[in-house]
């Protein structure tokens, strides 16, 4: 009991480290932290209010709701009840009032709410005496209606969000490496939960790592684009089962001069990103994900999970999405694109030992053979 607390608990350790490592986390989010105040100046984000209210969390937003509204009525009960005392409405013996039934700070605070939602339960209202009270009417009116604008019109963007529909399409959680139509592939996977489409849907990936370059100057994030394609090319693609994208690892490929035993030693991140127009909505959206070398399997393969059943309807198996089962593969780029294939190395699961291409295969047969005519040979030379 203690053993399984105690993996779980190192478990659990081992993948907030990950995420830490991480530059783009498995559902999408950016870690990334913007360092010094020389850099990052705060009022920036209160010249783009409007972006910063709907980027903000949603608790954030409901708590601006509640003060934007509550505020503006205290605000407007303040200035009633002051309009009523400096009237003298607040005592009984005053014949001509600017606003009738306002005694105190809350029956004034109930007049402003009750003006601008324009409730008007009619016990409390205007004389039209004081045309300042006239003005300020006005003005709550023109108020209220700008806030009801503005925080509608918040909520409405924050529920239609792009990035809303992109928690409906999801990647696989490791990607292999394995042979694909005669080519060294590294191959991923990409589900779109919902029966609407994503059109217009292009894919592409970046391969994130520490670089040097030749005058000695370190690139922490340096970007490699990886290209990756489908059965049917890599734009305009028909979402409406589970991919399978593909990367072909050719000369021209950051993964060339990785090998089965040493992928896992690399330090890289590969970030994959899905972006399309939502059908029922017309907005753009992006999906990605992130890989590290520990999440990608070499010499393996995805279970299908696309099948027909007997009355002709296509049936998808989420369940095996993930899923991948052991299969032949090279063990590495440089012995698949040898020109001589067949001395090809294929990495084996279970298997130890790596073959070495350098020595000829000799049937011992032969090898008697051959000793057998050299001994004759020298015993004719020393009898002549």
């Amino acid at each position: 009991m203690l053993q399984f607390i105690r993996k779980q608990i190192q478990d659990h350790l081992l993948e907030r480290k990950i995420r830490r490592s991480r530059l783009v986390t498995k559902d999408g989010h950016c870690n990334i932290k913007f360092g010094t105040n020389e850099y990052h100046n705060h009022f920036a984000f209160l010249k783009d209010f409007w972006t910063t209210f709907v980027e903000i969390r949603w608790c954030f937003v409901l708590a601006l709701f509640a003060l934007a509204f509550t505020g503006s009525w205290f605000l407007f009960g303040l200035l009633w009840y002051s309009l009523a005392k400096s009237n003298g409405d607040l005592s009984e013996s005053q014949q001509t009032k600017c606003i009738e039934n306002i005694n105190s700070l809350t029956t004034a605070f109930l007049y402003s709410l009750e003006t601008q939602t324009t409730i008007g339960y009619g016990g409390r209202a205007l004389t039209g005496h004081c045309p300042g009270t006239v003005a300020l009417l006005v003005i709550q009116s023109l108020m209220g209606a700008i806030i009801n604008c503005f925080m509608c019109g918040l909520i409405l963007a924050k529920i239609s969000l792009p990035k809303r529909r992109a928690k409906t399409v999801t990647f696989s959680k490791t990607a292999v490496i394995c042979l694909w139509k005669g080519n060294l592939c590294l191959q991923i996977r990409v589900a779109n939960l919902r029966k609407t489409l994503l059109i217009g849907s292009h894919i592409y990936g970046k391969l994130l790592r520490t670089t040097i370059t030749p005058e000695g100057e370190t690139i922490i994030l340096d970007q490699v684009n990886v290209d990756f394609l489908v059965d049917a090319g890599k734009d305009n693609l028909f979402f409406v089962c589970p991919l399978s994208l593909y990367h072909v690892i050719d000369n021209s490929s950051p993964f060339t001069e990785m090998a089965a035993d040493s992928l896992h030693q690399q330090d890289f991140e590969l970030v994959v990103f899905l972006d399309g127009t939502a059908e029922s909505t017309s907005l753009s959206c992006q999906v990605r994900t992130s890989y590290l070398p520990r999440e990608i399997k070499w010499g393996y393969v995805f279970l299908p999970v696309v099948s027909r059943t007997k009355t002709g309807k296509y049936r998808v198996d989420l369940s095996n999405f993930s899923k991948t089962e052991p299969t032949e593969t090279p063990h590495c780029a440089c012995c698949f694109h040898k020109k001589h294939k067949k001395g090809l190395i294929f990495h084996r699961h279970g298997c130890e030992g790596i073959d070495n291409l350098g020595f000829d295969v000799v049937d011992l047969e032969d090898s008697v053979g051959m000793t057998e005519k050299a001994e004759k040979v020298f015993t004719d030379i020393a009898t002549d």
